[in-house]
C-alpha cells in the first residue's frame, strides 16, 4: 500500500488517553493520520504512532477556539487527501458544584466539548457526503445518559454529543457516510486530575483500560455501528438503568460517585463516572 493510497484519519485529543489509543488503532490498521492536541505531548505521540509505520502529522492546536478548528481544516486541505475517518475525541471536564465553578472553566468546556465538535463536523462532513464515503466517531460518555451532579456541564456536554451524533447519523444514512458514538465509563486517564475530581469516589474506583476502550470504538466505527458502550459490563448496566429510572434518582445515583470528598466516604451504592479525556 503506497502512502498516496492509504486511508487518512484525523484524530483530536490524540496526545494521551483514549485519543492516543484511538490514533494507535488507526495506525495499526493502515491509516495515515493528522493528530491534534493542545499540549506538547502531541509531539511524543507523533513519534510513537509514526513508529508503527503510519505517516503522521502532529498539530498542536487549541480547539476551544474557532481559530484552532480552522487550523485543523487548513492542515487537512494542505494534505490534499479526503478524510476517511474523523475522530472527535477532544474534551475536558470541570468538577465541583456548578454554583462554585469558575465561569471561565465552564465556558472553555462548552467551547471545546460542544462548539468545536459541531464546528469541525460542519467543516469536514459535507465533503464526506459529497464523496459518498467516510466515517465519523464521536467520543461521548456513559455520563451523557443521565444528569451529572458535580460535573454538570461535562455530563450535559456529552448528552449533547450523543444527541447530535445520532441526529447526524440519521441525516446521512443513505449517503455512504457512517456516524458512531463511543460511550466509555470511568477510564484510566488523567481526566480526574485535570477536572479537579481526584477526591471523588469514581476517581478512586476501578477504571477501564483506554487501549481496550479505543479498540472497541475502532471496531464499532469500522462496522458502521451507531454506538458502543465500551469497557466493563457495569457501563452497559448503567446505561440500561438510566432508561427506566426517574431523572432525580439518576442524579442521586450519579452524585454518590462525583460529589467532592466522596472518595473518603464509606463505600456503597452505585454510580457512574466519566470517560472523557482532555484534548491533550
Amino acid at each position: 500500500m503506497t502512502a498516496e493510497s492509504k486511508p487518512f484519519a484525523v484524530v483530536t485529543g490524540a496526545s494521551r488517553g483514549i485519543g492516543f489509543e484511538l490514533a494507535r488503532q488507526f495506525a495499526e490498521h493502515g491509516f495515515d493520520l493528522l493528530v491534534c492536541a493542545d499540549d506538547a505531548a502531541i509531539g511524543a505521540a507523533e513519534a510513537e504512532i509514526g513508529a508503527l509505520g503510519a505517516g503522521v502529522r502532529a498539530l498542536p492546536v487549541d480547539l476551544a477556539t474557532p481559530e484552532g478548528v480552522e487550523r485543523v481544516v487548513a492542515a487537512v486541505e494542505e494534505d490534499g487527501r479526503p478524510v476517511d475517518a474523523l475522530v472527535l475525541n477532544a474534551g475536558i471536564g470541570v468538577g465541583g458544584p456548578f454554583a462554585e465553578t469558575p465561569w471561565a472553566d465552564d465556558r472553555q468546556l462548552l467551547e471545546l466539548n460542544v462548539v468545536s465538535t459541531v464546528h469541525l463536523t460542519k467543516r469536514v462532513l459535507p465533503a464526506m457526503v459529497a464523496r459518498g464515503a467516510g466515517r465519523v466517531l464521536f467520543t461521548g460518555s456513559v455520563a451523557g445518559t443521565m444528569p451529572g451532579p458535580y460535573y454538570a456541564t461535562y455530563a450535559a456536554s456529552k448528552a449533547f454529543v450523543l444527541s447530535f451524533a445520532q441526529a447526524i447519523r440519521y441525516e446521512v444514512k443513505d449517503s455512504g457516510v457512517t456516524v458512531t458514538t463511543l460511550m466509555p465509563g470511568p477510564t484510566d486517564t488523567d481526566f480526574f486530575t485535570r477536572a479537579d475530581m481526584e477526591d471523588t469516589r469514581v476517581a478512586q474506583g476501578p477504571k477501564d483500560d483506554p487501549a481496550e476502550i479505543a479498540r472497541e470504538g475502532f471496531e464499532a466505527l469500522m462496522a458502521g455501528k451507531d454506538r458502543v458502550v465500551a469497557g466493563s459490563a457495569k457501563n452497559t448496566v448503567q446505561v440500561t438503568s438510566a432508561r427506566v429510572m426517574p431523572e432525580q434518582a439518576q442524579a442521586a445515583m450519579h452524585a454518590r460517585q462525583t460529589r467532592p470528598g466522596s472518595g473518603s466516604e464509606e463505600s456503597g451504592g452505585s454510580g457512574e463516572g466519566d470517560a472523557g479525556v482532555r484534548q491533550g
